[in-house]
């Protein structure tokens, strides 16, 4: 089998679960991952937004290894965090939200004379082009 990859949590600590390389996992085995009964799965998958499993032409859940983490984040958040529903949906979106934001482009800061000098070899530039003509 391919290589694996370990799901981490917010606090940097592994957990226990190794998700495989797959493109696709069904319930049962989203279930077994995640040492979670199916049901609680299908369950979350009417709280929570972000875990929306594609569905088969037979209409099986087909989760994709980003829901499976999301599946683990929701499990630690609940489990062993202690939110209720809301408040694990409350702290997801602000987990999103966080990771959306870039942080600002380090423009360098010049100084007056740095400029001043900058300018001056610009205009000497333009003298040059300018005389070519």
């Amino acid at each position: 089998m391919s290589p694996r990859t370990k799901a981490t949590s917010k606090n940097g600590k592994a957990s226990d679960v190794v998700i495989p390389e797959k493109l696709y996992f069904r319930i049962g085995e989203v279930a077994r991952l995640c040492k979670l009964p199916a049901y609680v799965l299908r369950f979350w998958e009417t709280e929570f937004p972000q875990l929306k499993p594609v569905k088969s032409s037979t209409g099986q859940r087909m989760y994709r290894h980003k829901d499976v983490e999301s599946v683990l984040r929701i499990k630690t958040l609940l489990y062993e965090e202690g939110f209720t529903i809301a408040g694990a949906r409350q702290q997801l979106r602000s987990e999103v939200k966080n990771e959306k934001k870039q942080p600002p482009l380090p423009f360098p800061t010049r100084g007056h004379a740095d400029l001043k000098y900058i300018r001056q070899g610009l205009n000497e530039i333009l003298t040059m082009l300018s005389a070519r003509h």
